[in-house]
Formats: structure tokens, C-alpha cells, sequence
């Protein structure tokens, strides 16, 4: 059996992780020219479904490694007032590390990047006879038995598979940035939120190496441009926007750097579709507001679940079917809790009303 995995995201690149492990024919399409071409992000936080699924997946000697160098924060959630003092706490238990994006993905990519197909950007797929063929924007085409849509949110395989399936924004956005993590020593937690009026939130997360200090505000609230502001701007107007904070907020705030703004948005859960031989994983499927913490774990554990099915031999249908079935469940219920999170810490909007269309099936199908 090949499988064609599109995306060489976090959720692709264990896939292919997974799937090589157990001697499975995998090669992975990315549309970006190369893995450095763009920055990857920051901090990620892993709980016990995103540590066990890295596991699975990984050569256990990597995954060892990896997870031993990993900063391991308290297990809870804190949020306070703008004069820092706390208005909730939640104690989460269980196992949680604080990783670097980027580390993370290097871990992922220093097994298979042989299987990577660089500046390869899906423009279609067919899926008949038995067989799955992807078309490329270069004219080249790949075929195999089963098609992976790991290609994040904005998914070109879920566009053409699941016209119905929705992503609509939040209402909200986000600067994100790093600080130096002696800033935030005893703020040593999952994550740390500091809420204001008009639903003004700024959130610090500290890693093995520095602290990701983000701020989010409704979008009526901040320029339309904020792509275009240079990096003293967007902390200007943040400096503005938190006037009054207290003196360590506003300490944290001065010391920002590699701000990146971005709006936030989530999927519109959907019912259970018809299985074939194309499939989703993680952002493609079921992206989601970051107010849970669930994205990377998700998608990690999508792929943990995949392997898991197509590893089992036999036609990939049954196989498939039980994985969709596990990665709908889990992933949209993810989607809520976020959804729900965000809308009662950060303001955002409420999630629209489930999206139902005439090709789905019962789950007995």
C-alpha cells in the first residue's frame, strides 16, 4: 500500500514518522519550497494524548531524547486581573511539557525527510478504481491507495472532499511573541492568562528557553492592518491597548520580540462523512481557537491513530472507518472545549451552529 500525505505540518510529518516505522510505502507533498522557508511559531504545549501519540510514532530513541529535554511546567491553568491578582485557578494533572515548534518539527523531519517532496502544492485529487491520484500546480501527479489531507486549515483536500465544512473566524486575533523567560518565574504554568476590559487578554507560557507572551483583543478593536505594522508598532498599540496593568505586565510587554499577528479561527464541526480512500488529519479537519491547548496534541494523536489503522493490514476501508470515526469524535469535541474556552476567557465568538450535509451516513455505515 502508498500513501499520499499532503501537509508537512506536525500531523503529516508523524504520519509519515508512524507509517515508516511499520514499513508502509508513505511520501509526503508540502507546497512550502523548503522546511525553513517560513517561521514555524513558537511554544506548543503537549499533555499525555500529544506525549503518548509522539511516542507511538517517533524512533524511541528520538522520541526519548526529545521528551527528556523538554521543560515541563506545572500542571494547571491561572488566569488574574489586570492587577495580578488570581481569579482562577484549574489544577489539570497528568503529564505536560511546554516545547519549541520548531525543535519539535526537526525531531519530526530528521527521519523522513527523504520522503518529502518540496514546492508541491496540491491543486486536485481523483479518487476511482481503487486508487487515489494527486495533481500538483507543476503539472506532476502522485498516486497510491490512500490520500492524507494534512495540509492545516486551510486545507485544499478538504475544500475539494467536504465542500460544507466550514472555517470561520473567531472574532479574534492574536500577537504572539517571545520574552525572556526570567520575566516569568513565577508564572511557571500550561499557560498564564492576565484578562482586561473589552475582553483584552495578554498570555505567557514559559519553554526550556524563553517565554511566549501573546495578546489577543476582539478585531473590531485593533487596525485592519496589522500585518503591515513593524514590530515597534504592534507593541506600541499593545502598550496602549494595556495602559494601567500592572507594572509586571507591562515589563513583559517591553521586552516582546518576533511579534506575529494572526487571526484566530475554528471549524464548524460536521457529521460523520461516507468513508473512502482520501482522508483528514489534524487542522485540516478539525482546526480550532488555541483556548483549549488541544491543536498539537491532536494532531498528533490523528496521526498516532491513523498509523494505527492502516498498520493493522488488510483493504484500508475498515480501517479508515475507525479511524474517522475516533478522530471526529475527539476532534470536534476539542473544537467545542476551545470554542467554549475562548468564548467565556478571551470574548470569542460563539460557535456557529453544527453544519449537517445530504452525502453524510449514519455512523453504522
Amino acid at each position: 500500500m502508498r500513501v499520499i500525505v499532503v501537509g508537512a505540518g506536525l500531523g503529516g510529518l508523524a504520519l509519515a514518522n508512524g507509517l515508516r516505522g511499520h514499513g508502509i510505502d508513505v511520501a509526503v507533498y508540502e507546497r512550502d519550497p523548503s522546511p525553513v522557508v517560513r517561521g514555524q511559531g513558537y511554544r506548543l504545549h503537549l499533555g499525555d494524548p500529544g506525549i503518548d501519540a509522539l511516542t507511538s510514532v517517533l524512533a524511541p530513541a528520538r522520541a526519548s531524547a526529545f521528551l527528556a529535554g523538554a521543560h515541563a511546567p506545572k500542571a494547571r491553568f491561572m488566569r488574574f486581573d489586570t492587577a495580578l491578582h488570581v481569579v482562577e485557578e484549574h489544577d489539570f494533572g497528568g503529564r505536560h511539557l511546554s516545547v519549541d515548534r520548531q525543535e519539535l518539527r526537526d525531531v519530526l523531519l530528521a527521519d523522513v525527510n527523504d520522503m518529502i517532496n518540496y514546492g508541491r502544492r496540491l491543486t486536485a485529487f481523483r479518487n476511482e478504481a481503487g486508487r487515489v491520484t494527486a495533481y500538483f500546480d507543476d503539472g506532476t501527479t502522485a498516486g497510491g491507495e490512500v490520500l492524507v489531507g494534512a495540509d492545516g486549515v486551510n486545507s485544499t483536500v478538504r475544500r475539494q472532499y467536504l465542500p460544507h465544512a466550514r472555517v470561520v473566524g473567531t472574532g479574534l486575533a492574536q500577537l504572539y511573541g517571545k520574552i525572556s523567560r526570567s520575566l516569568t518565574e513565577d508564572l511557571d504554568n500550561v499557560f498564564s492568562a492576565v484578562t482586561g476590559p473589552g475582553h483584552r487578554v495578554v498570555g505567557v507560557a514559559r519553554t526550556r528557553d524563553y517565554a511566549t507572551c501573546s495578546f489577543s483583543a476582539r478585531v473590531d478593536e485593533l487596525p485592519p492592518d496589522l500585518h503591515r505594522m513593524t514590530q515597534q508598532q504592534l507593541k506600541s498599540l499593545v502598550m496602549e491597548m494595556t495602559h494601567g496593568w500592572h507594572p509586571r505586565v507591562r515589563q513583559m510587554l517591553e521586552d516582546w520580540r518576533e511579534i506575529v499577528p494572526l487571526a484566530l479561527r475554528t471549524s464548524i464541526p460536521v457529521d460523520p462523512w461516507r468513508t473512502t480512500r482520501v482522508t483528514l488529519l489534524g487542522d485540516a479537519a478539525h482546526a480550532m481557537s488555541p483556548a483549549a491547548g488541544a491543536g498539537a496534541n491532536l494532531a498528533l494523536q490523528d496521526a498516532a491513530r491513523l498509523t494505527a489503522a492502516l498498520a493493522c493490514g488488510g483493504p484500508p476501508i475498515p480501517g479508515l472507518r475507525s479511524y474517522e470515526r475516533e478522530m471526529i469524535d475527539s476532534g470536534f469535541a476539542a473544537v467545542r472545549a476551545s470554542a467554549a474556552n475562548g468564548t467565556r476567557i478571551l470574548g470569542q465568538d460563539p460557535l456557529p451552529d453544527r453544519q449537517e450535509d445530504r452525502r453524510t451516513v449514519p455512523r453504522s455505515s
